[in-house]
Parts: structure tokens; sequence; C-alpha cells
């Protein structure tokens, strides 16, 4: 079993920066993600990168602002979010696919494990 936690949400002004931190207990090195939710909406993909950190995928909205990372050794994912914009407001969450798969996704459907989710707002 994997528990995901995530920290680094906040308010932040248009234009500023956040990083997003996931932390996994149990086994490391799985292929994650970070998806969000915005009220009213469908939780969407974000980032996500394959297992020990060899390939990255973004969602064109991001490309260019976010940056998705993992260190092995402290079992954590992370989401560097800079020139952040409102549309950017969201509640984020990581998630993290089962034990046997290695590549990335953008498919929800395919992670098996997440966390509970961390706000951040960006103000206009």
């Amino acid at each position: 079993q994997v528990q995901l936690v995530e920290s680094g949400g906040g308010l932040v002004q248009a234009g500023g920066s956040l990083r997003l931190s996931c932390a996994a207990s149990g086994r490391s090195n799985y292929a994650m993600g970070w998806f969000r939710q915005a009220p009213g909406k469908e939780r969407e993909f974000v980032a996500a990168i394959s297992r020990y950190g060899l390939a990255t995928y973004y969602v064109d909205s991001v490309k260019g602002r976010f940056t998705i990372s993992v260190d092995n050794t402290k079992n954590t994912m992370s989401l560097q979010m800079n020139s952040l914009k409102p549309e950017d407001t969201a509640v984020y969450y990581c998630g993290a696919r089962g034990a046997s798969y290695v590549g990335y996704s953008a498919n929800a459907d395919e992670y098996n494990y997440w966390g509970q989710g961390t706000q951040v707002t960006v103000s206009s």
C-alpha cells in the first residue's frame, strides 16, 4: 500500500511561483503524476513522470511554466510552478501508478494511489 501526502499549496499573485511536493510512503520509484480540479470542473491532467524520472509529459497549458521532478532517495515528487495564472487555481492532486508500470500516463483511471490534494489559488 502506498500513501501520498501533498504539500506546498497556497495563495499567490499572478506571475508568482509555488512548489508542490508529494511524499510517498512504502515502496519507492513509481510512475507518478499531477492532476488538478477547479470548482465545477472535472479533474484534469497537469504533468506526469515515468518511473525513475526518465521521461516527462505536460498538458499544453503548462508547458514552459511547470516542471515535474522526482527525488527517489527521498521518495518525493515535486511540481515547480512558475508564471502562475488565475486559471491555474485548483486543488492539485498527486497520483502514483501501480508497481508494475514504468511509463507515465495522462489518464487518471490508470493511477492506483492518490493524495488528499492541496489548494493552489492564484489571484489576478
